[in-house]
């Protein structure tokens, strides 16, 4: 594969990991960083500390605080910057996008004011080709990736050679990526499990057992599989890697963020306060109700998600929240459960 230049726009602790896979891979790859004391430590102590402490970033790894530059000819550009400022970045970086670039998503979250995927508004703020974009997604905790702890993830798009391009990108010893053409499927089981995450999180720092949190993380599929499969996602897809594996890794792992925050507020903190307390972007606080919404539009039941909106405006305290999950009226589980 000839790829002669491939940027990652945002350095964060998933973006720069994803860089450091990339580089992995034996490609050389450009890393935008938002603060420029961050680039300069990169380029020369290869490390990326407040994110990723002191792991070492592979050689083929560079990075610039200058965006323009890293898109500009670029032929594969990866987006990793929080999902609510997509929209403003891209329309800044889209006079410098080649034309047939492959724009490749790490976000995992849906627009709040638009209720759009994030493929949705690359290709609508790019102008590109749906075939031109990309979606990565799976269990992906990055500080274990940054570890080259062994991984799966999902690399879905409508046009199978753009997904093999950007596997090929990204497939190492150490990370493994499948491909698949199910973007929507793949796209809202990456948003939905932040918020299930988030009520996970609240049954951990409410000192719940592994029964009520598996109880949640069960039903949370269950939640995210409706809603995925009304808008048109395929079933399948959902109990795989960017589905079922997603969902686990990031309800079951400290490391993770939305998993944290729930937990903060589990444990009595206010939302102001865990916000002020936590660094990273917690995406299911956002995502939340514009997840919420989407099943309003569908006509999906989401009795997690609307509990933890109401969590988060304040309408539900959190100790409140496994009960009225419990009290809801008994169903048969079955397929459309």
């Amino acid at each position: 594969m000839t790829v002669k230049k491939t940027a990652v726009l945002g350095a964060g602790s998933w973006g720069t990991t994803y860089a450091a896979v990339i580089a992995d891979a034996g490609f050389p790859v450009t890393l935008w960083a938002r603060r420029s004391e961050v680039a300069e430590e990169i380029n020369t102590a290869h490390t990326n500390s407040r994110y990723l402490g002191e792991r070492r970033l592979p050689e083929l790894l560079t990075a610039t605080s200058d965006d323009i530059a890293a898109v500009t000819d670029a032929e594969v550009i990866v987006l990793a910057v929080p999902a609510q400022t997509l929209r403003a970045n891209l329309s800044r970086w889209r006079p410098h996008l080649r034309p047939g670039v492959r724009l490749v998503s790490l976000m995992k979250g849906i627009e709040v004011e638009t209720g759009k995927r994030m493929s949705e508004v690359i290709a609508e703020v790019a102008q590109v080709e749906t075939t031109q974009i990309a979606v990565v997604s799976g269990p992906n905790l990055a500080r274990e990736i940054a570890d080259q702890q062994p991984t799966a993830t999902v690399v879905a798009s409508e046009s199978i050679e753009t997904a093999e391009v950007v596997a090929e990108l990204s497939a190492n010893a150490y990370f493994r990526p499948y491909t698949n053409t199910d973007v929507v499927g793949v796209e809202m089981g990456g948003a939905v499990k932040n918020v299930i995450a988030l009520s996970v999180g609240i049954a951990d720092g409410q000192r719940l057992g592994d029964n009520s949190k598996a109880s949640i993380i069960t039903r949370g599929l269950a939640e995210t599989s409706r809603l995925a499969v009304a808008m048109g996602a395929e079933a399948h897809t959902l109990s795989g890697l960017a589905g079922l594996g997603d969902l686990v890794a990031t309800c079951a792992s400290p490391l993770s963020r939305n998993r944290t925050f729930g937990r903060h507020l589990g444990e009595g903190m206010s939302l102001e306060d865990v916000i002020a307390h936590t660094s990273q972007t917690a995406e299911g606080v956002k995502s939340a109700p514009a997840v919420l919404a989407l099943g309003k539009k569908y006509g999906v039941d989401l009795p997690i998600t609307e509990a933890v909106c109401a969590v988060l405006a304040g309408k539900l305290r959190v100790d409140e929240l496994s009960a009225l999950l419990l009290s809801r009226k008994r169903k048969h589980e079955g397929p459309t459960a």
